[in-house]
């Protein structure tokens, strides 16, 4: 890897726990990269917690830093990774400076994470929807929508595996090079989830991996950052990063969910006794285990 390979990424970030930049940067910089992150918001624990408090970043803050960066000749990046946004005018930010760092650096590869919600939940304003579908999926070299927020994107309802290609399809039509569904409920047996990915050469895959019977908070930020990585890795090879990405995040849900339950004996856990277990996944980020997915063309399968 070049030395060069830097990393911006604009997410959330919190004191205690794993979600956004807190769940972003630590696999990035394990697989090698140099992160650089702006938090657009800085809270004590995720929103799951009883009680949450704590700082928004405005969309002017925004504008001071990177104007900050670019006076002093720091605008070197190679990709872009951008998750949680709370409001319109930060996400109005947001999309200026996708576009002035792809003029700046004309080989960046802008990685959209376009957190809005999940199991018909939105996490964030309804009038964010639209300016994603409509600006940010044109921009994106890889967007990472979950089930739900695929809906929102392609603007129809997934209930099978041809829906998702159809609109995957949708959102490669608008502009998007590389399409992942990170997580869908479209498994062919009950106890089991998929990933499904549309590369921009039009190959369609899918992977197959076990459901856990736990509600994680952060997880699709490291699906994120892994598949920035391992694309990174494996270029041209979309379905190869999907398969590493989703075997390294399987690997560290398994061990958050054992831990958990050692922790709670014999109880439910808590949410806070589910925080992801990063730290102790180092090993499984570093080389992803074999035998936890199945995958392959979707024909295939």
């Amino acid at each position: 890897m070049a030395e060069s390979d830097r990393v911006l990424s604009v997410q959330s970030h919190v004191v205690r726990g794993y979600v956004g930049n807190r769940s972003a940067v630590f696999p990035l910089q394990v697989l090698g990269f140099e992160v650089d992150f702006v938090n657009s918001v800085q809270l004590c624990n995720h929103t799951w917690y009883k009680h949450v408090a704590g700082q928004v970043l405005e969309s002017s803050d925004l504008r001071v830093l990177i104007d900050g960066l670019k006076a002093n000749g720091l605008i070197d990046y190679t990709y872009l990774l951008t998750g949680y946004i709370g409001s319109k005018s930060f996400q109005e930010e947001v999309l200026k400076v996708v576009q002035e760092l792809k003029d700046i650096c004309p080989k960046l590869k802008y990685v959209c994470d376009p957190v809005m919600g999940d199991n018909g939940q939105m996490y964030v304003p309804e009038e964010l929807a639209p300016i994603y579908s409509e600006k940010f999926v044109p921009v994106a070299d890889i967007i990472t929508p979950n089930q739900f927020e695929l809906e929102i994107l392609a603007g129809m309802s997934i209930k099978t595996e041809q829906d998702a290609v159809q609109a995957m399809k949708l959102l490669q039509e608008r502009g998007a090079k590389n399409v992942v569904l990170s997580s869908g409920e479209l498994g062919r047996e009950k106890d089991v989830m998929i990933t499904m990915g549309m590369s921009e050469t039009g190959e369609v895959f899918r992977i197959e991996f076990p459901r856990l019977e736990a509600n994680f908070v952060g997880s699709g930020d490291v699906f994120a950052a892994l598949l920035l990585a391992w694309s990174k890795k494996h270029p041209g090879n979309l379905q190869l990063a999907c398969e590493k990405t989703v075997s390294s995040l399987q690997a560290i849900l398994k061990l958050t969910l054992s831990s958990a339950e050692a922790l709670a004996k014999g109880g439910t856990p808590d949410i806070g006794q589910l925080e992801l277990r990063l730290i102790q996944s180092k090993a499984e980020i570093e080389t992803p285990p074999t035998g936890i997915v199945k995958s392959g063309k979707l024909e295939d399968i």
